[in-house]
């Protein structure tokens, strides 16, 4: 066959699929797949410039290509042409699925049938209830599958039903980081479960975006942070000190390192944090905790133990927060982020997965008003956070609806770096 005649016969096959797989899709979606249709349906693919624009191209081949396939495809009983006013050869208007040979036409398309793939999907959910009963995530994420599959609706917001290996594989990957309890990063994790390095990063994105949808506390937070949670780390990961007080290595010499000594700070595995302890206490007198690293490494305070957080914070920095808290329990408690709802939201988060009642710190009307040149404006999903972190806050007689209340009422949120730049540069004034 010659390189113009075979390509054309590509082009010419394509054609055939993509309207074919159209017509299934339209199928699949209508009463007629489940057998609930009280009426006649027809399930039309419409002739359009937007469906498909190079039937209507002048310079292009692909009408008379279109018209040949169809037609072929029509003698096979797969479809119905329509044509414009009932010219016959001139302009295809629409084809109608010839839904008495729709069995024919996956077969032809070696495509399963939805019936049969959900059929599939709700054995492997089966098998899954039991497993899941003491999972909060999975076990919330498997009903809801169940329950869609059940009632005809659609679930390719997290699976794809055409695809039940991949599912197997969220199913069983939402299992392990649920009972995951060894601190591990997620190479080494999708290898001791998967088999393979690779594995568990292709999905993790389905991972957190399930995570964010049936774990309430999750709804604000990257994946990065909510696998962290589960001890499962992108990076190793690091707690920053800086300032007062020393920290001491358990198990070794009884050496201590100087903080103040380290005007950049340091920073500690979270393989080791356990071991840390904090000496020179007596020149503590405020725990100060950081949201962005650039501002952890700008800022100087004195008598204050400065720690950085890195957003949200997870269960290693949980623990050391309680570690520091139990034995400087005297010691103002401060959190410095940024001036915004996701800054609000770690705030409070922080407070509330501590137990310790943080103070907000550089985060209130007078930097929003000394630095609202540097402000920017709220975007519409700042303003449905705001409104929500307000009602909290009334709800619960907090001390930064005022803060707030002044945000939404001036339309302004602003970042930690430009308050601590300007601070910075204002104090060696």
């Amino acid at each position: 066959m010659k390189r113009s005649a075979m390509w054309r016969s590509i082009t010419m096959a394509r054609y055939d699929e993509k309207i074919l797989n159209a017509l299934l899709d339209s199928f699949e979606k209508s009463v007629l797949s489940r057998g609930e249709n009280k009426v006649k349906v027809q399930i039309p693919f419409p002739f359009t410039k937007r469906t498909v624009p190079e039937y209507f191209n002048e310079s292009s081949l692909a009408y008379d290509e279109i018209h040949a396939v169809l037609e072929e495809t029509e003698q096979k009983g797969f479809l119905t042409i329509v044509w414009k006013k009932g010219r016959e050869g001139h302009i295809i208007e629409k084809v109608l699925l010839n839904t008495a040979c729709v069995g024919a036409v996956y077969a032809y398309l070696n495509r399963t049938p939805k019936k049969e793939n959900e059929n599939r999907h709700l054995e492997i959910l089966e098998t899954w209830e039991s497993k899941s009963r003491e999972m909060p995530v999975l076990g919330t994420f498997v009903s809801y599958l169940k329950q869609r599959i059940e009632e005809g609706k659609t679930v390719k917001e997290f699976i794809d039903l055409s695809a039940p290996d991949r599912t197997e594989q969220i199913l069983s990957a939402l299992f392990q980081v649920e009972s995951n309890e060894e601190s591990c990063y997620i190479r080494e994790f999708s290898i001791r479960h998967f088999g393979d390095s690779k594995i568990f990063e292709e999905i993790s994105g389905v991972i957190g975006k399930i995570m964010r949808r049936f774990r309430p506390e999750f709804a604000h937070m990257d994946t990065d942070a909510i696998l962290s949670e589960y001890r499962i780390y992108k990076t190793p990961d690091y707690v920053y000190f800086k300032g007062e007080g020393k920290l001491l290595l358990a198990g070794k010499d009884g050496s201590a390192i100087e903080l103040s000594l380290l005007a950049q700070g340091i920073g500690i595995s979270g393989a080791d944090i356990k071991r840390i302890r904090i000496c020179g206490k007596e020149s503590i007198k405020k725990v100060i905790t950081i949201e962005n690293l650039t501002t952890f490494f700008r800022w100087e305070e004195e008598t204050s133990l400065i720690i950085y957080l890195g957003g949200y914070h997870n269960s290693v920095r949980r623990e050391l927060l309680r570690m520091v808290y139990q034995e400087i329990p005297d010691a103002e408690y401060l959190h410095f982020g940024d001036i915004d709802v996701g800054g609000f939201r770690i705030y409070r988060d922080l407070c509330e997965k501590t137990g310790i009642m943080f103070q907000t710190y550089h985060m209130g009307i007078r930097e929003l008003k000394t630095y609202e040149n540097y402000s920017k404006k709220l975007t519409d999903n700042d303003r449905k956070g705001l409104r929500m972190l307000i009602e909290k806050e009334k709800e619960e007689g907090g001390e930064n609806l005022e803060t707030l209340l002044y945000m939404q009422e001036k339309d302004v949120k602003l970042e930690q770096e430009a308050v601590s730049i300007l601070c910075y540069n204002t104090r060696r004034e």
